[in-house]
């Protein structure tokens, strides 16, 4: 039980550092990643925050991915769940500047990127499961039988397009995040070390077999 209670702490480092990072790009005010330019246009239409309907996409995903056959984790509802709530809190306690210079807006945007890779690392070697867009990106790719790369690449465009038409701020950084993300998550996962493909993640019925093989 401990190790599994420790997993979870990590897990839910992970996750704030991922909504940090989403904050600090959007913050950088020079164009938001492609999610959060839907996430941000649904909220322009629509009145309410960001985080908020980052949880409602999140849910739509899962319930999707679900519809599909793909099994899900405890860390993907946690990742549906807790990243929206932070996104809100930390936008709410406005502790994080917008700088005017467009040079620091740049490294401001690398740095919510970097981020971002942290949360994702914490994250991760938890084996708890993919997030929600992770797992659309899998089961599509599986369905469709297109590369992985191109489904992921149809997918932010999709969502980009269609936040960018309900108010979402598409700009500069939003080719900067669809470029760099790969590099800062490529970068940290070197510093530390860590190998994502030797993670073997838990569905839900791993998760309580585990516990209970424990007990």
């Amino acid at each position: 039980m401990k190790h599994f209670l420790k997993r979870v702490v990590i897990m839910i480092i992970g996750l704030f550092f991922y909504a940090l990072g989403i904050v600090i790009t959007i913050k950088a005010n020079i164009g938001y990643a492609p999610w959060e330019v839907f996430h941000a246009g649904l909220a322009n239409t629509f009145g309410f925050s960001i985080g908020f309907f980052s949880i409602i996409v999140g849910i739509v995903v899962v319930i999707t991915v679900i519809l599909l056959g793909e099994k899900i984790g405890f860390g993907t509802i946690s990742n549906m769940i807790l990243i929206g709530i932070f996104i809100d809190l930390i936008l709410f306690l406005n502790i994080i500047p917008t700088p005017e210079n467009l040079i620091f807006c740049v490294l401001m945007l690398i740095l919510g990127l970097f981020t971002i890779s942290v949360g994702s690392y914490f994250y991760i070697k938890t084996g708890f499961g993919a997030g929600p867009r992770d797992s659309l990106m899998v089961v599509l790719t599986r369905k469709t039988k297109i590369a992985v790369g191109i489904c992921r690449s149809l997918i932010e465009l999709f969502v980009t397009v269609i936040g960018w038409l309900l108010g979402g701020m598409v700009g500069l950084g939003t080719i900067i995040s669809v470029i760099g993300i790969g590099f800062c998550i490529q970068i940290t996962f070197k510093l530390f070390r860590f190998d994502s493909t030797l993670v073997k993640h838990e569905t839900f019925s791993d998760t309580i077999a585990s516990l209970k093989r424990k007990q």
